[in-house]
């Protein structure tokens, strides 16, 4: 794995549930790609979890993997809570199915490829790249709402 990627992600909804919006910003180097996209009724933490789905998705090779998120929730269920739920065949330590469980599973799958570092910021805090990244998310809910 000789390729270093910083990822930072962010998903953003007017209502919860409601229209949403992901954005991504993709760094190597000195190059960077820009992705965003939205979804109607959907959740914020859906979002979230979209925002690194789609991030991961652009890797054609296993990398290692900085993620940057604001996200708690995805954070923790990445590292703390997603083995559990899988030895427990989808449940929760309290029993009840995991929520966006479709999404969790995704992003099993397409994080396993790659050494992944996370790394969480204080959102709406002048980060510029999670600033950066929260604005695609809203691009992408206004994009929504013009069609």
């Amino acid at each position: 794995m000789e390729k270093n990627v910083d990822l930072f992600t962010d998903g953003a909804c007017r209502g919860n549930p409601g229209n949403g919006g992901w954005g991504v910003l993709l760094r190597y180097g000195d190059h960077e790609k820009e992705l965003y996209g939205g979804e109607r009724e959907t959740t914020n933490n859906r979002m979230e979890l979209t925002a690194v789905i789609m991030g991961l998705k652009q890797l054609k090779r296993p990398c290692r993997v900085r993620i940057t998120t604001d996200s708690r929730y995805v954070m923790q269920g990445a590292t703390e809570w997603l083995e559990g739920w899988k030895r427990r065949n989808w449940r929760t330590a309290a029993k009840k199915p995991v929520l966006n469980q479709d999404l969790w599973r995704r992003l099993d799958c397409v994080a396993a490829e790659h050494e992944i570092h996370w790394h969480w910021v204080r959102g709406h805090s002048g980060h510029p790249e999670n600033e950066q990244v929260d604005r695609l998310a809203n691009r992408g809910i206004d994009e929504l709402t013009t069609d």
